[in-house]
C-alpha cells in the first residue's frame, strides 16, 4: 500500500486474512521432501498444452484406460448389477446381461447383503478375502491363510500400512531399487524414515546383486541407519525386467541374513511377455525354500495386469511369517480408515475370479484378456525395437509390466568438469539435464515422459521412463519424433 493511502472498506479484513492465511514454511517439512515425479512439473506442462490444443501421447504413468484400453465387459457388467440391484428385477435383464453375471451379482448380494454403500470389515468383505486366498493357493500351489489378507485401496495403500506398521524410530531405513517408482521414496520422506538406495544391475537385465545389497546396506550401517525392510518391484517398474527364480531366492536369503522384512510389489504379474520368462511370487519360493522367519508383505492391484481398472483403486496384502499380535496393530491400522472402498474390493474380486469354464461370459473374458495382453507385448517389442534404432538411445525390449527405462547420451557442454563434482552435484546436474530434454520434447513433440532423474539412476547416464500403453499407432509416432527430436537435440548441443 503506498504511503498516505487509506485503507478500504474491507482492506483491513483482507490484509489480515493474508497475515493469517498458511503459508509454505508452516507445511509439513516431510511434505516438502516428498517428491512423485510421475505427476510433476512435466506433466503439469503437457495439461496446459493440452488446453491449447497441442496433442498429447501420454506415457507418463500406468494408465490404461486413459489410453483406449476397453474395460472387461464381464467385470462392468457385474459392477452395473451390484451399484443398481433393481435391474435384475426387469424382463429385459435377461437381453442384456449374461446369466452367470446375473447370478455373480446376486451371490455377491447374498454374501454382502448391504451393498455398495454401506462400510464392510475393516480387512475387507470375508468372502472376497477367501476369494483371494483361493487365487495365491492356485497360482502358487502353496498354503494361504484367508485371516492375513487385507483388501486396499490399490497397492499404494498397501505398501503405506506396511510402512506405518514398520517405522519406529528416524534412523529406520528401507532399501528400495534404483532406478525405483517414486511411490517408495515420497512414502519414506513423508514418515521421516532414510532412503537406502541399492543399484539394480541395467547390463544383466536389471536383476538384483547380491554385492550391490551387501554394500548398501553396509554404507547404511556406517551412517548409523537401522534398515528394517528390503522393497523390490517385480515386474519391474520403471524397468520392465522379470526376476529370475534364482534372484528371488537371493534376496529372500539376503533378508534373513540381515533381519529385513521383504515389501514385494507384484502388481504386474499378469504383464510378462519375455519368451520363456515366468512370475515367480515372493510368497511361492519363500513357502517352497521352507523359510518361515523372513516377515513378507505381497501386494497386488487391479490398476494393472489386463483389467487396468485404475481408476476403482482396489487391491489386497498379504502378510506372511508374522505374530498374531502383530498382525492385530495393522488390522487397527486398517480401522482407522473404516476399510477400503466397496466397489474397489468387488473389481478385487472379480480379478481373482473371473468367469468359470463353460460359463456364458468365459469365452469373451478369455478373448478380451487375450488380446490386451497381446497387444501390449507387441508395442512393447515395437516401441523397444524402435528406440534402439536411435542412435544414442538403448533399452532393452521390456521383459514385462508397462514401461520401458530408456537410456540415452547427450554431449558434454565445453568446459565441464565432471571429475570435480561431488556425486550429490553430479546427480544434480544429471536431473537438470534429464527434465531439461524430457520438457523440449514435450514442446516439441507433445510426447510425455518421465526424467529418469525421478526415479533415480547411476552417477553418469541419463535415462526416461515411458510406457507403451498409447495405441501401436501413436507408439510408432513417438519413435518417430522421437528419433527426429533427439538427432537435432544432440546437434543444438554439439553447436554450443
Amino acid at each position: 500500500m503506498s504511503a498516505g493511502r487509506r485503507t478500504g472498506p474491507g482492506e483491513a479484513a483482507d490484509n489480515l486474512y493474508n497475515l493469517n492465511m498458511i503459508k509454505l514454511h508452516n507445511v509439513n517439512a516431510k511434505l516438502l521432501e516428498a517428491h512423485y515425479a510421475v505427476r510433476g512439473k512435466i506433466v503439469s506442462r503437457a495439461q496446459e498444452l493440452e488446453a491449447q490444443g497441442k496433442k498429447i501421447i501420454y506415457c507418463n504413468i500406468g494408465n490404461p484406460q486413459a489410453l483406449k484400453q476397453k474395460p472387461l465387459t464381464f467385470l462392468r457388467q457385474v459392477l452395473s448389477l451390484l451399484e443398481y440391484p433393481a435391474l435384475m428385477d426387469r424382463p429385459e435383464a435377461a437381453k442384456i446381461f449374461p446369466a452367470d453375471a446375473i447370478a455373480r451379482a446376486k451371490m455377491v448380494l447374498e454374501k454382502n447383503p448391504s451393498g455398495t454403500g454401506a462400510y464392510t470389515q475393516s480387512t475387507g468383505i470375508p468372502f472376497i478375502r477367501k476369494a483371494v486366498a483361493d487365487f495365491i493357493n492356485k497360482r502358487d500351489g502353496i498354503p494361504v491363510d484367508a485371516n492375513k489378507i487385507v483388501l486396499t485401496g490399490g497397492a499404494s495403500k498397501g505398501i503405506q500400512a506396511a510402512f506405518t506398521m514398520l517405522t519406529n524410530a528416524e534412523n529406520d531405513g528401507y532399501m528400495i531399487p534404483i532406478p525405483q517408482y517414486p511411490l517408495y521414496s515420497a512414502t519414506i520422506a513423508l514418515y521421516g524414515a532414510k532412503q537406502i538406495n541399492y543399484f539394480l544391475d541395467e547390463e544383466n537385465d536389471w536383476q538384483l546383486n547380491e554385492h550391490e545389497l551387501s554394500e548398501s546396506i553396509a554404507a547404511a550401517k556406517e551412517k548409523g541407519v537401522n534398515p528394517v525392510a528390503i522393497a523390490v518391484i517385480n515386474p519391474g517398474n520403471p524397468t520392465g525386467a522379470v526376476l529370475s527364480r534364482k534372484n528371488i531366492e537371493m534376496i529372500i536369503r539376503f533378508a534373513k541374513k540381515h533381519g529385513l522384512t521383504i515389501l514385494a510389489d507384484e502388481v504386474y504379474q499378469e504383464n510378462v511377455y519375455g519368451k520363456g520368462l515366468k512370475f515367480y511370487s515372493f510368497a511361492k519360493v519363500m513357502c517352497e525354500l521352507g523359510e518361515e522367519d523372513v516377515t513378507l508383505f505381497s501386494f497386488h492391484s487391479v490398476s494393472k495386469g489386463f483389467l487396468g481398472e485404475c481408476g476403482h483403486r482396489g487391491g489386497y496384502l498379504e502378510v506372511r511369517n508374522m505374530p498374531d499380535d502383530v498382525y492385530a496393530e495393522l488390522v487397527k491400522f486398517q480401522s482407522i480408515s473404516l476399510c477400503a472402498n466397496v466397489v474397489g474390493q468387488l473389481v478385487t474380486y472379480l480379478m481373482v475370479s473371473p468367469p468359470e469354464k463353460g460359463a456364458e461370459s468365459h469365452g469373451l473374458y478369455v478373448k478380451e484378456r487375450d488380446a490386451i495382453l497381446c497387444d501390449l507385448k507387441e508395442k512393447a517389442e515395437l516401441l523397444g525395437k524402435g528406440l534402439n534404432g536411435i542412435e544414442g538411445m538403448t533399452t532393452g525390449i521390456p521383459q514385462g509390466a508397462m514401461y520401458a527405462f530408456v537410456k540415452f547420451e547427450l554431449p558434454y557442454p565445453k568446459g565441464a568438469d565432471l571429475a570435480k563434482m561431488t556425486v550429490e552435484a553430479r546427480l544434480k546436474y544429471e536431473a537438470s539435464r534429464d527434465s531439461e530434454y524430457c520438457l523440449k520434447l514435450l514442446e516439441e513433440t507433445g510426447i510425455c515422459v518421465v526424467p529418469g532423474s525421478g526415479f533415480g539412476q547411476q552417477p553418469g547416464t541419463l535415462h526416461f521412463r515411458t510406457t507403451f500403453l498409447p495405441p501401436k499407432a501413436d507408439i510408432k509416432a513417438l519413435v518417430e519424433k522421437m528419433k527426429k527430436f533427439h538427432v537435432s537435440y544432440v546437434a543444438k548441443l554439439k553447436a554450443r
